[in-house]
């Protein structure tokens, strides 16, 4: 296991299996600053991974390549940190693998262990279009919307009640913006609510979501913040928030946090 986060740095490159080059990042740094306590968390989640760049050697020696879904459970200690899941995964380059059953074998054992939860993967072809095709963000866009001032810093006293109640509706947004805690560089997401009980003011959530644009965090716990500051907010009678980010590294992230829980289905977006 690397030692120091490789993000941001300058570093060599290995095409031989390399589990050491796997980075932890503790969940509790993030969730401190929502007042979480791990041990009761008060949501259901998963964190989806995409990577679209995995390819590695047969036994006889001929490469195969595909697209691994990677599933983290919201309640491992730790988060993987993206670039050195992306050097772990060069690192299958020129590695041999008897079947794409022992490959997912080791990545499961792995990630599990550096996360300390139970991560779970499945592989897909680079044809699979009935599991890889794009589709259109579910439930209805709010950024037709215009303010009369934008705010750019997090502040959850935008979010106001609707009027009358709902029972279940999903809304959509594709202008998220946060920054990387450790580059600073953008990271791009559409998010996706859906809840039930007294309505949510679409306005007054366009502008909350606008809000992130100068905000700094890793994309679990920014999808996290908007699932605490809703529920603390509005009080939702149930609440679900996706982050569908945007590719960096040839890996997307997509965590899920619920009320409920639901196991959580994967979607690609267009921007994905």
């Amino acid at each position: 296991m690397r030692q120091e986060n490789p993000l941001g740095e300058k570093v060599d490159y290995t095409f031989s299996y390399d589990p050491a080059q796997l980075f932890p990042v503790e969940r509790s740094l993030g969730r401190g600053f929502l007042g979480l306590d791990e041990g009761a968390l008060p949501f259901h989640g998963e964190d989806i991974w995409t990577a679209w760049e995995l390819s590695w050697l047969m036994s006889t020696g001929k490469p195969r390549s595909a697209v691994a879904e990677i599933r983290f459970p919201a309640t491992s200690r730790c988060i993987v940190e993206s670039k050195s899941l992306k050097l772990y995964l060069n690192s299958f380059n020129m590695s041999r693998f008897t079947d794409e059953e022992a490959l997912v074998a080791a990545m499961e054992s792995d990630l599990s262990r550096v996360a300390e939860g139970e991560v779970r993967v499945r592989l897909f072809g680079c044809d699979d279009v009935d599991d890889l095709g794009r589709v259109r963000a579910p439930g209805r866009c709010i950024d037709h919307h215009e303010l009369e001032s934008y705010v750019y810093a997090v502040d959850a006293s935008l979010l106001a009640p609707g009027e009358g109640r709902v029972g279940e509706e999903t809304l959509c947004s594709h202008i998220l913006r946060t920054n990387c805690p450790v580059t600073g560089q953008p990271d791009w997401a559409t998010v996706e609510i859906t809840y039930a009980g007294r309505t949510i003011d679409e306005a007054s959530l366009f502008a909350y979501l606008v809000s992130f644009r100068t905000h700094t965090g890793y994309h679990e716990n920014c999808v996290e913040t908007i699932y605490t500051d809703i529920m603390a907010r509005l009080a939702p009678e149930s609440l679900t928030v996706v982050g569908h980010f945007t590719r960096r590294g040839g890996l997307d992230i997509n965590p899920c946090r619920s009320s409920g829980p639901d196991r959580f289905s994967r979607c690609r977006l267009v921007r994905q």
